[in-house]
Formats: C-alpha cells, structure tokens, sequence
C-alpha cells in the first residue's frame, strides 16, 4: 500500500523517485564505497517528511526505541542485521547486556525491549535487561498488557567491567539516550564494547552537528543524481545560550529565524510552491518530542505566552534547554485514513530493516507528530526495501517509494557515521 499524498505538486518526489530508481547500481555502489570508508552507527532510526515537492529527514535517532513496531516479516531481516554487525565487532560474542532508559515502566517502551531482545536472541546471544536506574535493586519482573514479560535486573559494576549477577557480557547494548548525562557507572570499562559509544549520546550529541554532516552527504548524493540537495535536505541554523524564561539571546533567535524564513521563501518561488513556510524550534540535543515549536514568522516569537516558553524551556530529564536549532520545517503531505503521517526508518549496522507510519489525527501538516496521542502503523516492507520493481510507473509501488525512504535514511545514517568519528574522544589526530 503506498500513502495517499495529498498534495498535488506529487511531480518533484515522483521525479525524484524515477531519478533514484533509474539510479540505483550507482547508489547502491556509492554507500558500497562509503561503508568501506565509515562505519555505520549500531544501529539508528530516522524521521522522514514527505512534502510531495520534497522528502528529508527531520531527525536521526542513535538508541531508538520502537522496535515493537516492526512486523514479524520485518524480523529475519533485522536477525541478519544484528549478526552482521555483532560479528564485525565482537564475532565470539556470547552475552549481550541491553541497557534500557532509566524510570521508564511506560508498557510501550518496555515491549520495545523485549523485540530487541527476541531480535538479539535469535542473532545467537543470551540477552538480558540490565538496569542502571538506582530504583532497580533487585530483579523486577514485569508484566506487559500482550502476555510477555520483561525482566529488569540491577547491573554490577566490578572495577573494570559491568554486568550482572552470574553474567559477564563482551557486548553492552545501550538503548539509553544518556540525556541527562553520562553516568560514571558507564565509564572506563575494560574490554567490553559499548555500543553505541558513550558520545552518540545526547550530553555530547548536537542536531546542529548531525545537520552540517547530512548537508556535506546531500550535496555529494545531489551531485550523483544530478539533483538539487534541496530536495532531501532541510536547511537550518544554529542558536546558543537562549533563556525563554529570562527572554535573553532572543535575538539571536529572532535573526536566525528571519533568515532561514528568507531562504525557504526563496526555495518554493524558484519551484513554484504556494505553501507558507515555516521553521521548527526544538532543542539542539535530544528532544524525545519535547520542546518543539513550530514558527511561521517572527511575530510567532514575540507571541509567546508563558506556557509555550515553559514547553521550550525544559527538555528530556528536566534539562534546561539554552542550545536550539531552528530547522527548515518540512511538510508532511502524507495521510492515512485522513490522519497526518510521517515515515520513520528503521535500521542496524547499515542495513534497512523495515519501519512505520507515526500517523496523528490531531496535529496539522506543520507540527511534530512525535507526541501523545501519535499511533503507528507498520510500513509495508513485506517486500524488501532493496528489491524496488523498475518499470512501474512513480507513486503507484510501495516498493518503490519504500526504497526511496531507505535511501534517504541511509543517508541520514551516513552523516551520523561522520557526525560520530568528528566527535570521538579517542579518534587518532593527525597533524
């Protein structure tokens, strides 16, 4: 089943999608090339909005929960993956630790974990769920509404390693964001890998970072396909040291606002879109949904009422947020069943192993979908991503288009791989 796009400026996503499929031994060679170079993060999730005149990743996240949304035909897939990428990284690899979000008893996310265990389970290790919440004293079992169970056991740190009672793991998995910082707990561990690395997350991670990185892969991607990198790119720039509560670098705010505004207006003359344009306000480190404003002009700013301000101010954790991107807004023309959706990209080591629809039926084509009240439903990756069907007409194959979203998640993979090694600590300088 492909979306139904309801926007009738289909012509430049349908042509795009010609280009890529028309394209596709020189991409395929092309991210051949590149993994040869790079390696890919663990494993990562990427938001996508199609505005039917453009397709672009809004957000790229490096611990994604959600796994539970993926279909049992999604599995084998996903099995494979994790395989690949344990055997690169540890091939005697027998016990797998899965570190999971502090507090977090929400059902949802804890069926998240029990996929990825099914997941790493079937690749061939014994997983277990090991907990760095100081909550967690003993091994809680917990019952979720679908008949499964999970168990949170308190990890042990001895003086080099971390592990559980009667469980040493060579590989520690976080699906951990680490926004509220990275816990000592975490550090200077002794021949273990931790995966992904402790500076993929969120105390060290910036948006604005990851956004420069995907710039540098859309204009070489564009150059591939003869295309404009504006259509798979959002632009947008980079504000520090905001206080909405105080009111202080508001302008800062306001100029980088205006001339984002001004480029995009120019954008959609030169392409003859009739939609008003907008810019997304969130905070340049992990958001989790929070802290998202939608701005159409600067007047939005000065609109401000307190409770807006208070939603900006406080991130994931209760942490203050002074570091704000402001993002090309990108449309989402996409619906089902009349219900705003956007595509979201599920993939491990460098492989695309499926995905879904965050579909919302209260929010509008500008807003962020990532909030309560979102549903999902499964992408129709029954077929494979890597196998689109040539020949058939743009817009009518759920193949095709699905393979389109890979495309452009894998993308957004790639620019988190240079995102990562420009901020490793333990990366070799060379004069």
């Amino acid at each position: 089943m492909v979306p139904h796009l309801i926007t009738a400026l289909t012509g430049p996503i349908n042509e795009l999608e010609q280009r890529v499929l028309d394209s596709m031994p020189a991409i395929e060679r092309w991210f051949r090339l590149e993994w040869m170079e790079h390696t890919p993060p663990f494993y990562s999730s990427v938001d996508i909005r199609n505005a039917g005149f453009k397709l672009a990743p809004v957000d790229t996240n490096l611990y994604p929960g959600g796994w539970n949304n993926l279909t049992q035909q999604m599995l084998p897939l996903a099995v494979q993956s994790a395989m690949a990428a344990i055997e690169k990284i540890c091939p005697e690899a027998k016990n797998l630790l899965v570190i999971p979000e502090n507090h977090s008893r929400n059902t949802f996310y804890l069926s998240n974990l029990v996929q990825l265990k099914r997941i790493f389970h079937m690749a061939g290790l014994n997983v277990r769920i090991g907990s760095i919440d100081p909550d967690i004293k003993q091994s809680t079992p917990i019952e979720l509404p679908n008949g499964e169970s999970i168990t949170l056991e308190p990890v042990i740190r001895s003086k080099r390693r971390l592990g559980l009672k009667n469980f040493d793991p060579c590989t520690i998995l976080l699906n951990n964001d680490l926004s509220a910082g990275i816990p000592g707990i975490l550090e200077d561990l002794h021949e273990q890998y931790l995966l992904p690395p402790l500076h993929a997350g969120w105390s060290v991670r910036r948006k604005s970072h990851h956004f420069k990185s995907y710039e540098e892969v859309s204009k070489r991607f564009g150059k591939l396909l003869g295309i404009d990198p504006w259509l798979i790119n959002p632009m947008f720039n980079q504000c520090g040291e905001v206080n909405f509560t105080e009111g202080t670098g508001m302008d800062c705010l306001t100029t980088n606002v205006d001339a984002l505004l001004t480029k995009i207006r120019k954008k959609y003359k030169e392409y003859g879109i009739n939609e008003k344009p907008f810019v997304v306000v969130k905070a340049d480190n992990g958001t989790a949904g929070m802290g998202i404003m939608t701005v159409r002009g600067v007047k939005d700013l000065d609109a401000l009422n307190s409770r807006a301000k208070s939603k900006l101010t406080a991130g994931k954790d209760g942490h203050d947020v002074h570091d704000v991107i402001i993002q090309e807004g990108v449309l989402t023309n996409e619906r089902m069943n009349d219900a705003v959706a956007e595509p979201v990209v599920y993939m491990m080591d460098r492989y695309v192993v499926g995905g879904f629809y965050r579909i919302h039926a209260e929010r509008g084509i500008d807003e962020n979908l990532n909030a309560p009240g979102a549903s999902y439903v499964p992408l129709a990756f029954a077929e494979s991503t890597q196998m689109p069907q040539p020949g058939v007409k743009p817009g009518a194959s759920a193949p095709n288009r699905f393979y389109m979203y890979g495309v452009i998640g894998r993308l957004a993979m790639l620019a988190a791989s240079y995102e990562l090694e420009a901020t490793d600590p333990d990366a070799e300088v060379y004069d």
